[in-house]
This record gives structure tokens, C-alpha cells and sequence, in this order.
């Protein structure tokens, strides 16, 4: 089955594709890898989830919004190349979590995230290096910020 085959299957709707909050592109390919700029969660209205994992939201909400950052994520490469079947495989993701200071599993709230990307491209494919890392803040008090680093196919 395809990535977009994979997709179809989980039934879950792509939020829209956020537009940049600043000076710089969503995405942006360079040989056969697309770069991935920070997103945060976008529900389907447009709205972003907001608040601090361990103060205005617990571990399993967090990982609902990484979740819907991944989401968010493939409808930026939706809006790019119009298919899912241009990404061969997932290469590196960086998320940040932002949370309060005696707050330790931010591995788990990223998992949100990777766990739909195997569900899209795989065990192999849908698996690439990864940094789970704590934040003080994050823009607009948004709970999860991603970036995530692709391999086209070819």
C-alpha cells in the first residue's frame, strides 16, 4: 500500500496547512531531502491547541497534540506536492515539548508523532533519528513544536 493508501486507512482529516507565523518557508528541498520547518498543533477549524503539558494538560494530551503536529506536518507535504507518495522515509525529527520543569516524558509526548509517521511509511521507513527535548515556552504557549527532516522517493 502506498503513504497515502496507509493514511486513507487511519481515518483522520489533515488540519490546513498553517501558513508561516515569520520570515521563513515550510518547507524546502534540497537534493533528495525535504526540510521541515517547526509546526505546532493545528486542529481541523485552523485554531491551535494550546497549553503546558503537566500544568493545563496531562501526558496523554500531549501526546494527542504531537499527534495532530504530525498531522499538521503531512498537510504542509499534502499543500507541497499534492501526495504523501513523494516521502520515501522519515530521516530525523526534533520535538520540543513544552512542559513544566519536573516534567521527564517527553519522549512518550513525541511518540504522538512517530508513532503516525510508522503508521504512514512503516517500521523502516517511518522511523528515522530522534531528539525529544523539554522547553521553557513555546511560540503562542503551543504544547508541541516539530521539525522534521524527509527523504524523497524516487
Amino acid at each position: 500500500m502506498t503513504p497515502d493508501e496507509k493514511f486513507a486507512q487511519l481515518g483522520l482529516t489533515l488540519p490546513p496547512a498553517p501558513k508561516p507565523m515569520g520570515v521563513y518557508k515550510p518547507c524546502l528541498i534540497v537534493d533528495r531531502f525535504v526540510y521541515v520547518s517547526g509546526h505546532g498543533p493545528v486542529k481541523n477549524d485552523g485554531s491551535r491547541i494550546i497549553g503546558r503539558i503537566g500544568a493545563d494538560m496531562n501526558i496523554d494530551e500531549g501526546k494527542l497534540a504531537a499527534q495532530q503536529v504530525g498531522l499538521t506536518i503531512l498537510a504542509t507535504l499534502k499543500a507541497k506536492f499534492g501526495t504523501l507518495n513523494k516521502i520515501k522515509r522519515v530521516i530525523k525529527t526534533l520535538g520540543m515539548v513544552n512542559a513544566t520543569a519536573d516534567f521527564e516524558r517527553h519522549p512518550f509526548v513525541i511518540n504522538g508523532c512517530s508513532e503516525l509517521f510508522v503508521a504512514i511509511w512503516g517500521e523502516d521507513n517511518g522511523v528515522g533519528v530522534r531528539s525529544a527535548v523539554g522547553m521553557g515556552t513555546l511560540p503562542e504557549n503551543i504544547p508541541v513544536e516539530i521539525e522534521v527532516m524527509f527523504e524523497l522517493a524516487d
